[in-house]
């Protein structure tokens, strides 16, 4: 099954590491090197240039890292990888 993230990014769910809320974990020092390491690293896709809400964190079968920026909020996102939402399997 695959899930929309925002813009044209589409990635499969079981490449899902986890979904974040920037807000909350922005005010983390962990967090906020974490994002500054995957940035570094060439990880991060930006996939809003509106406010960003949340970011997913990803790996494929062959250990390559992704960091998606989305306009998506975390419910919205939790939502669409519970009910497979906008018809993409």
């Amino acid at each position: 099954m695959y899930m929309q993230l925002g813009g044209a990014a589409v990635v499969r769910s079981r490449d899902i590491i986890g979904i974040f809320d920037l807000d909350y974990c922005s005010t983390s020092a962990r967090t906020r090197e974490y994002l500054k390491k995957a940035q570094l690293a060439g990880e991060v896709v930006n996939t809003t240039e509106e406010i960003p809400k949340s970011f997913v964190a990803c790996e494929d079968e062959k250990g390559v890292r992704r960091l998606y920026i989305s306009g998506v909020s975390t419910a919205t996102l939790k939502k669409r990888a519970a009910s497979g939402a906008d018809g993409l399997v």
